[in-house]
């Protein structure tokens, strides 16, 4: 069955939107040490929540800090995040931004640590991808829905 994305996606109200939910969220996550928010219940994860990390990198032009709220799959000491936008033609700003400087902060509940991220390169890829559908299935269509290879990250200690 071929998914047809949804209309609207790639318009600049979407992320607006988006943006101000990601605001929403982390505002509760920290409130409640991450007991609200802590897990992703939409799409695909309807039957199995999805763990939810909060990411902070720095603003390339600002140099401000930035906080978003990700979905993640911890694998070791590492914390692997996709820059999957919902499958829209460009990366998230976030994903700009920790390659602009790969320092970040990624929190799980209450536990905040620092980490360097990096792209998983396409060897690494093509290992944790298919882990990542498997915690999320709309990454698989996400992936289908775009004409660029859509990043795994992957954050170190």
């Amino acid at each position: 069955m071929v998914k047809t994305k949804p209309k609207g996606l790639d318009r600049p109200s979407t992320d607006a939107i988006i943006r101000r939910l990601s605001q929403a969220h982390t505002w509760l996550y920290r409130r409640t040490n991450g007991r609200v928010g802590k897990s992703w219940r939409i799409g695909a994860a309807l039957r199995n929540a999805v763990p939810v990390c909060l990411l902070t990198t720095t603003g390339k032009v600002t140099g401000q800090p930035r906080t978003v709220p990700l979905c993640y799959l911890a694998d070791g000491d590492r914390i692997l995040l996709v820059a999957s936008k919902g499958g829209t033609a460009t990366n998230p700003q976030w994903y700009g931004n920790l390659c602009a400087n790969p320092d970040v902060q990624v929190e799980i509940g209450a536990r905040r640590q620092d980490m360097r991220a990096r792209t998983a390169d396409a060897a690494e890829r093509e290992v944790l991808w298919p882990k990542l559908v498997a915690l999320y299935a709309d990454y698989a269509s996400y992936q289908e829905w775009t004409d660029r290879e859509i990043p795994v990250v992957i954050c170190e200690p």
